[in-house]
C-alpha cells in the first residue's frame, strides 16, 4: 500500500475507490443527536432563564472556540502549532465536549472526507452535493460505507497515548459530570441548556457550515483537478470560530490562521495567537511559512466576476 497527498494517516491500494459505497443510517449517531434535540425542543422554553441561555453561550463559545476548532481541528488534525501535552489534552477534551465524536473519530471523519475530497471525483456524501434535505439526513445521521475503502492508522504518538483512548472510548459520557455540575449550580434548565440544547445547536451548526463552506460562497483560490472545491461563507464567522473561511483552509489546509484576508474574523487564530504570547504555544505554521498546495491557483478579477469558481 502507499501513502497518498492529504493525509499520512490514509492508506490507499490500486483498488481503493472514493466513489463506489452506500449511505447507511449510523444508529448510535443518530439516537445520540435526536435525543439531545428532542430534549432540546421538549424542555428548552419550559426550562428557559437568562442564566441558563448565558451557560449555553458560554460553554458554546469554549468548546467550539478552544475544543473544535483549535484543539481538535488545528492542532489534533492538522498539527499546524505545537503545545505543551497537557495544553493538547485540555483542547482536545473540550473539543469532544461539543458532542460530535471523540478524538479519534474526529481525525477519521476529517481525515476520509478529505481525502475523497482531494480525487478527482468522489461520492456526494463526502462532497456535500446531495442537496440541503439529503445532506442534512446523511451528515446528521448516517455514514458512507464504501466498499474499496482506504485503510486508517493513526500515528503511534497519537495511538498510545492513554487519555485519548479514554475519552475516545468514553466520549458520549464525558457530558455527565458537566451535567451533574450544572444541575446541582442551576437545577434543570442548565442542564436542558448547558448540555441538550448546546450539543443540538452546535452539532446541527457545525453540518450547516460545512454544508454551505462546500456548496455556495465566496471564492479566492481554486484547487485543480479536484472532487470538492471549498467556499467562504462570510455570515458565519464568529459563530464557526473562523471555520467559515473554508475556501482558505482548503487552499492551505496545514495554516493555523483561517482568516488570510484583511477583514475575515478568526476567533480561533485570535486565541492561538494569545496563547501564543504567552509562550504555551511554538512553531505556528501560516501561508508565509509552508509550501503551496498542489494545483492551487489564486482567481483573477476577470475569472471572479465571470463566475469561473463557480463553474469549477
Amino acid at each position: 500500500m502507499e501513502t497518498r497527498p492529504g493525509s499520512e494517516r490514509i492508506l490507499v491500494a490500486p483498488d481503493t475507490d472514493p466513489l463506489d459505497g452506500d449511505v447507511r443510517w449510523a444508529p448510535g449517531k443518530s439516537l445520540w443527536l435526536a435525543g439531545m434535540t428532542a430534549s432540546a425542543l421538549l424542555l428548552g422554553s419550559l426550562c428557559f432563564s437568562w442564566s441558563a441561555l448565558a451557560l449555553f453561550l458560554a460553554t458554546s463559545a469554549v468548546t467550539l472556540c478552544a475544543g473544535h476548532s483549535v484543539g481538535m481541528h488545528r492542532k489534533l488534525i492538522h498539527a499546524s502549532f505545537d503545545c505543551p501535552l497537557w495544553l493538547e489534552h485540555l483542547l482536545v477534551y473540550l473539543g469532544t465536549l461539543v458532542g460530535m465524536a471523540g478524538p479519534f473519530g474526529m481525525i477519521r471523519l476529517h481525515d476520509f472526507r478529505d481525502w475523497a475530497q482531494r480525487q478527482p471525483a468522489c461520492h456526494d456524501y463526502s462532497r456535500h452535493h446531495a442537496g440541503f434535505w439529503r445532506d442534512a439526513w446523511w451528515q446528521l445521521h448516517c455514514r458512507l460505507v464504501l466498499r474499496r475503502p482506504p485503510d486508517f492508522r493513526l500515528e503511534p504518538r497519537l495511538a498510545g497515548d492513554r487519555f485519548y483512548a479514554v475519552v475516545e472510548r468514553t466520549w458520549m459520557l464525558q457530558q455527565l459530570p458537566w451535567a451533574a455540575l450544572f444541575f446541582a449550580l442551576g437545577g434543570l434548565g442548565w442542564v436542558v441548556w448547558g448540555i441538550c440544547v448546546r450539543v443540538s445547536v452546535c452539532v446541527t451548526g457545525h453540518w450547516l457550515v460545512g454544508h454551505f463552506s462546500h456548496t455556495r460562497g465566496d471564492q479566492v483560490w481554486i484547487i485543480d483537478g479536484v472532487a470538492a472545491q471549498g467556499y467562504n461563507v462570510r455570515l458565519a464567522a464568529l459563530i464557526s470560530m473562523g471555520e467559515n473561511w473554508h475556501n482558505n483552509h482548503h487552499a492551505y489546509p496545514g495554516s493555523a490562521k483561517l482568516g488570510l484576508l484583511p477583514g475575515q474574523v478568526d476567533p480561533g487564530w485570535w486565541l492561538i495567537r494569545s496563547l501564543e504570547a504567552v509562550g504555551l504555544v511554538w512553531n505556528v505554521r501560516t501561508p508565509h511559512n509552508m509550501p503551496e498546495r498542489p494545483g492551487l491557483r489564486r482567481l483573477t478579477e476577470a475569472e471572479l466576476r465571470d463566475g469561473v469558481a463557480d463553474a469549477a
